[in-house]
């Protein structure tokens, strides 16, 4: 492999604000890059997650104009942790409302983990809006790949984090980890609230990267991060992305006429790479690339090396 491409330079948003979305939803959204260049969309992970600033430096920002924005509940976006009104079709509304706020036709659509989940909802619902899909870590919310990471199969390839991701849940309800973690994440006790958000949030930040990685970790011991997180990923798994199992699978055939880029670590433990293969079959058109050696996070540096020749090649050709 040449030379491994990685972030371009730390920028800051050239605007950002609130957009008001309804249902009592206010999503921070910032645009960084030119000014009427390509326009993109990045859709980040959780769901709850939030941006971050290396977000911005997947695209070259002298050929890109990007939005990226907080999903509701989380990040910037108001009201913290709120999980009415927080769906996946809330969510692929507001992408649309987003898009017409910025005044773009068509734009790229970027998501990896819950984000390209999100960006295949959105794209699905929405082909006629996407010029390319770039999608890393791919997760598409089917039963068996909630039960693998939360119930039976990570666990077995990380067994002393798990043991203190199911700590705060007695024996007895541990045949469903999700449904108890949820009865406490919704519940009143403040502090327990906070307790099972922390673990919860602990699992994930600790599982994503092939070797543990400070930089990537930390960033989900943070009370109010853990918070929203939690919460509103358990919920968003609680109801399976209200949406058919299996369903942006049998949709794909929506996105044969987008162009696509598909990249997925070998040893992502978080995201199976069965699920990205199953997505190749099912759209043979979009370029796959497996990055040998590499976790789930978006900094792993065979992933992002993939991410961002793509970026580059969509938007007028390699540098």
């Amino acid at each position: 492999m040449s030379t491994l491409r990685t972030y371009y330079p730390e920028i800051e948003p050239y605007a950002s604000g609130l957009l008001d979305v309804g249902d009592g939803h206010s999503v921070y959204w910032e645009r960084v890059g030119t000014p009427g260049a390509k326009p993109a969309v990045f859709l980040h992970g959780g769901p709850g997650g939030g941006l971050s600033p290396n977000q911005r430096r997947v695209f070259d920002p002298s050929r890109y104009d990007v939005l990226l924005f907080d999903q509701r509940g989380c990040g910037r976006s108001r009201p913290f942790a709120a999980l009415e009104h927080n769906t996946t079709w809330d969510l692929v509304a507001d992408i649309e409302r987003l898009r017409v706020m910025v005044g773009a036709d068509t734009w790229l659509v970027f998501g990896g983990s819950w984000g390209s989940a999100l960006a295949l909802a959105y794209a699905q619902t929405h082909p006629e809006r996407v010029t390319e899909l770039v999608l890393r870590g791919i997760f598409t919310l089917r039963r068996w790949e909630l039960q693998w990471y939360y119930q039976h199969g990570a666990s077995l390839l990380f067994p002393d984090k798990w043991e203190y991701f199911v700590a705060p849940i007695p024996e007895a309800e541990r045949g469903d980890l999700i449904a108890a973690y949820r009865r406490r994440l919704i519940g009143d006790d403040r502090s327990e609230q906070l307790a099972v958000a922390r673990a919860w949030s602990k699992w994930e930040g600790e599982t994503i990267t092939l070797l543990p990685d400070p930089g990537v970790s930390d960033a989900f011991y943070n009370d109010d991060y853990a918070l929203a997180f939690a919460r509103i990923e358990n919920h968003y798994f609680v109801h399976e992305g209200w949406m058919d199992d299996g369903q942006l699978i049998r949709d794909a055939h929506r996105l044969r006429s987008i162009p696509g880029v598909i990249v997925q670590g070998r040893y992502d433990i978080a995201c199976p790479p069965q699920t990205a293969w199953d997505l190749h079959r099912a759209w043979p058109e979009a370029e796959f690339h497996f990055a040998e050696g590499e976790g789930h996070a978006l900094s792993q540096p065979g992933i992002l090396h993939h991410l961002i020749e793509a970026t580059d090649r969509f938007a007028g050709g390699a540098r």
